[in-house]
């Protein structure tokens, strides 16, 4: 019976693919929306540069985050960020987003069939919000933010989070999350958009949302073994993090100045309050380290500057540019005490998504709420800074019921996945690593092992040359004046180790093939 289960759950992902692409044969193909008087050429070209950028803070993401875990992590924690790429487009055209911009039932929820399988999208007038640029291309532009929503959960759940269990978690955040919040807030029929909340580029749709999944799953998965025995796990690259932070702070340009979904002053507005806001972040961060008696760090910028991006988010096409340094600057310094607060308690969110996306984007939507200004954009509110309290106290509203439902609903979702499956990984495969757990892959210092019909090629000289080092070490003491193994030792122990298993592993797979 296990046997035929553990059948099914590997059948099942391919199985629902090759329908969703059947089905798809037979989706009429329309006539292009041809009304060339609607469309501006310039607010096509920015919106196509745009939706590019975002969809470059995935893989951005993806290094971020893959440099910040243990070495043994690394590829398993990057795939789960970039495999987004694949199920949310897949899933974002089948039904997403028609749950988001579909016609609204009760402000709650899109309908399903009013863009399903992207009918009518191409041939479709363009969006009421967006009249300049095609509806095939909004459509595409919102993709993007549906794409990196449910990847900024990894980092609270990476080493230990089971590779299958978190695909179904994409799904499902995708449509039972993601989906109504982003209908909620940017449907103009969705009950926060009608309530007057205001988002301009996603502080609560993607970064809270995100937050407080990160927060959800992170309790339902409980502590990783090094958490629990209060091991102190450096990153592994940090010149991964800086290029993951180089790119994702490039990608949010398109991110927020491509939300004024056009090529005007706005545009600029937002493009100017981004990068102001993520350069006093860093800095915050930083100079706050060392207020408090530590080094200037290279990853304490980069956390900076991110936390500084996603507090502008929300506030970005709404408030001026001098604003958007206090904004920067204080996220960072809340996300940095929360950060600390959270390594005292027995939380165990790997990579600080809650304390640096959550508190970052309920940051920003509350400074929203403060700064915006009718001056920077006439289409959004004066804030309570500008003699409006009304306002504030229903961003506040809009805030708390984000928060209270994504965080409910991921909770359910976590939950029910580990009903259905195992949502973490064994102890063994944990110690082991997920590379090679989840993956039969490895990547050492510029090597990547793969495992192929129980033997290795490139991988086999790596292996050689770890060997011929050990040999070459035998006979010395391999401890330093503490009595332990110096890092580099403990590294090649840890190489050879993995390397075993992966072939022990391997080679069982292919014993079993024959049984």
């Amino acid at each position: 019976m296990d046997m035929k289960k553990n059948n099914l759950n590997q059948s099942a992902p391919f199985i629902a693919l090759m329908l969703v692409a059947i089905i798809a044969l037979f989706v009429p193909t329309l006539a292009r929306f041809n009304d060339l008087g609607k469309y501006n050429s310039a607010d096509i070209a920015w919106i196509l540069v745009a939706t590019a950028l975002v969809f470059l803070m995935t893989p951005a993401l993806a290094f971020f985050y893959g440099g910040m875990v243990n070495r043994k992590n690394i590829l398993s924690t990057m795939i789960k960020s970039f495999v987004a790429t694949g199920v949310v487009s897949v899933l974002w055209i089948t039904v997403g987003f028609s749950l988001a911009f579909g016609d609204s039932i009760g402000g709650f929820i899109g309908n399903p069939f009013t863009y399903l399988f992207f009918k009518g999208v191409s041939s479709g007038a363009p969006w009421s919000l967006a009249p300049t640029i095609p509806l095939m291309l909004f459509a595409l532009f919102q993709m993007m933010f549906a794409i990196i929503t449910p990847s900024l959960v990894v980092g609270a759940v990476s080493e230990r989070v089971r590779f299958s269990s978190y695909i179904l978690f994409i799904v499902m955040f995708s449509l039972f999350v993601y989906a109504p919040i982003a209908h909620w807030t940017w449907n103009p029929q969705g009950f926060l958009f009608k309530m007057g909340i205001l988002d301009f580029a996603g502080g609560k749709v993607v970064h809270i949302s995100a937050g407080c999944a990160a927060l959800a799953g992170a309790m339902v998965l409980k502590r990783r073994k090094v958490h629990l025995a209060h091991k102190e796990m450096p990153p592994s690259n940090i010149p991964y993090v800086l290029i993951g932070t180089g790119l994702l702070w490039f990608g949010w340009f398109g991110f927020n100045a491509g939300s004024a979904l056009a090529a005007n002053g706005l545009a600029v507005s937002a493009f100017a309050t981004t990068n102001t806001a993520a350069a006093a972040g860093g800095l915050a961060w930083m100079f706050f380290d060392v207020m408090k008696g530590k080094k200037p760090s290279v990853l304490g910028f980069c956390i900076g500057a991110v936390v500084g991006l996603v507090a502008i988010t929300p506030a970005s096409g709404f408030v001026g540019v001098p604003q958007s340094i206090f904004i920067g600057a204080i996220a960072a310094i809340i996300s940095n005490v929360a950060v600390y607060y959270k390594s005292k308690s027995i939380l165990d969110d790997t990579l600080d998504v809650f304390p640096c996306h959550g508190i970052g984007g309920i940051v920003g939507m509350i400074l929203t709420g403060i700064f915006a200004s009718k001056a920077i954009n006439a289409g959004g509110n004066n804030g309570l800074f500008y003699g409006n309290p009304a306002f504030f106290f229903t961003q506040l509203k809009g805030l708390g019921i984000v928060v209270a439902y994504s965080f409910s609903a991921s909770y359910g979702i976590f939950k029910f996945i580990n009903w259905v499956m195992p949502l973490r990984v064994s102890e063994a495969d944990e110690e082991m690593g997920l590379d090679a757990s989840q993956h039969d892959e490895k990547y050492v210092q510029g090597t990547l092992l793969v495992e192929q019909n129980g033997s290795f090629s490139e991988q086999e000289n790596r292996m050689d040359a770890i060997i011929r080092i050990q040999k070459y070490l035998q006979g010395k003491v391999l401890i330093n004046d503490n009595g332990s193994l110096t890092e580099e030792e403990r590294e090649m122990e840890e190489s050879l180790h993995n390397a075993k298993y992966i072939r022990e592993k391997s080679l069982k797979k292919h014993n079993d093939s024959f049984t």
